[in-house]
């Protein structure tokens, strides 16, 4: 990839309209690196405010200075990321963009505190990339840290990247087990009322984890090491009366835990594990009254050493983008609905 002309930046005052012109050596990459009829560069158009034309292998980027930067620097990452044979979705774009804007402009970036992109997670099967700064600490937490609470909005990546750290630990042999369990609460009923027998009763509640864990390994192994039983997935229920050792141990949807269930869930660590508890707090399903055992854990183990807490927004829901705009919506009603009930106070 080149850049064209005597300057990279035609010159110009600080955040000036300003233009440049990027060329990709690879016109097969460059294709794939625009996407589809160019929807990846508008989705950097639209992100970035600049206007980006196309002409063969060749684009040419107009904005503000600082924009203009962003956005080339999202291009020259994601055309790396396509030179050593990644692939390029929807979702790495934004990633790169979430990145470019985090940074700010080049021009003031200290180079050695520069980062080219946010941290991964190496599988067999694939790298699983942050594409978000909080994602970015998540996965750092994920590292550091025997406890690590992930809290925040659906579509953020919580359990994704929870399951892909647990995927890579036990792929390196650092663990010797995965255990992936819920609280079967959702549909309201309880799980002997439901046919078939005891994987078909938990399956409908744990179709997340599963479509997670057959993502991030072969089918077959991951078949294999359900019968041998290193991986583990069973409702919270069966968690009592256990102490799990050398395991990565992952609670999805924890809001629906209730504080007994959650203490019994804390207590089963063991030597050489790891646990990650995920869930959103805006979307409890307990009786009406029965405080939420993610609420209370969080409030309680807040500061303990060897416990991290990430806590996720709508910024960093990584789905379609009508999914941030729709949390954020109902967010703003809630906080507006909070607010009138201190005012009748």
């Amino acid at each position: 990839m080149r850049t064209l002309g005597p300057d990279d930046l035609i010159p110009a005052a600080d955040d000036a309209a300003t233009q440049i012109v990027l060329a990709f050596d690879d016109n097969r990459l460059a294709s794939v690196l625009f996407g589809q009829y160019g929807q990846n560069l508008a989705l950097i158009e639209r992100r970035l405010d600049v206007v980006a034309e196309q002409r063969g292998n060749h684009v040419t980027i107009a904005g503000s200075r600082s924009a203009c930067e962003q956005a080339r620097r999202v291009l020259e990452t994601l055309y790396e990321q396509l030179k050593r044979g990644g692939d390029l979705a929807a979702g790495d774009v934004e990633g790169a963009i979430r990145l470019a804007i985090t940074q700010g402009s080049a021009l003031d970036l200290d180079p050695a505190t520069r980062r080219a992109s946010f941290e991964e997670i190496n599988l067999r099967k694939r790298p699983v990339r942050a594409r978000t700064t909080t994602q970015d600490t998540y996965i750092r937490a994920l590292r550091s840290h025997a406890l690590v609470f992930g809290t925040g909005p659906a579509g953020t990546g919580k359990t994704w990247l929870a399951v892909a750290h647990a995927v890579a630990l036990f792929e390196r042999k650092e663990v010797d087990r995965i255990i992936l369990s819920r609280p079967a609460v959702e549909a309201g009923e309880r799980l002997g009322f439901l046919p078939g027998d005891l994987r078909e009763k938990v399956d409908p509640y744990l179709r997340p984890v599963y479509d997670a864990l057959f993502d991030m390994m072969d089918s077959r192994i991951v078949e294999r090491a359900m019968q041998t039983g290193e991986i583990e997935i069973a409702p919270l229920a069966f968690m009592r009366g256990r102490t799990l050792s050398n395991a990565v141990v992952i609670l999805d949807e924890a809001q629906n835990t209730t504080a007994i269930q959650m203490k019994m869930f804390l207590t089963r660590l063991g030597e050489n594990s790891r646990m990650i508890v995920t869930g959103d707090p805006s979307q409890v399903d307990l009786p009406s009254g029965q405080t939420s055992g993610l609420a209370e854990a969080t409030r309680l183990l807040d500061k303990i050493e060897g416990i991290a807490h990430i806590v996720f927004t709508a910024e960093d829901v990584i789905r379609h983008e009508l999914v941030a705009r729709i949390v954020s919506a109902y967010d703003q009603a809630t906080a507006a609905r909070a607010r009138k009930r201190e005012v009748k106070e």
